[in-house]
């Protein structure tokens, strides 16, 4: 099995950072200034978090008069669970037919 994941996505999910946020948006949907509150992060900083975050398709964004409003595309997630399931999945069934390629 070859994953799949897009590699925007796996760089999305390296930033310690990017995971606070994605931890925050998954219980609502926050404003850069609630995200500024939370993670004691400078807004600039934050807003080009949110924008890898949004370009690898794990945020959607809602206008709200004077303010965009975050939230986490559940779905997104679930694909990427969904892949590295596949490969533990495939690791699994590898490891217990003892396959092994010969040198």
């Amino acid at each position: 099995m070859v994953m799949s994941v897009d590699s925007d996505v796996l760089k999305a999910l390296a930033d310690p950072l990017r995971i606070r946020i994605l931890t925050l948006l998954a219980e609502e949907a926050l404003c850069t200034t609630h995200l500024v509150e939370e993670t004691g992060a400078r807004q600039t900083n934050l807003s080009n978090h949110l924008r890898i975050l949004r370009d690898a398709g794990l945020v959607d964004t809602e206008p709200c008069g004077r303010f965009t409003y975050y939230s986490l595309r559940p779905d997104a997630l679930e694909a990427v669970a969904a892949e590295f399931a596949g490969l533990a999945a495939t690791a699994r069934e590898a490891g217990a037919n003892h396959r092994k390629r010969s040198c």
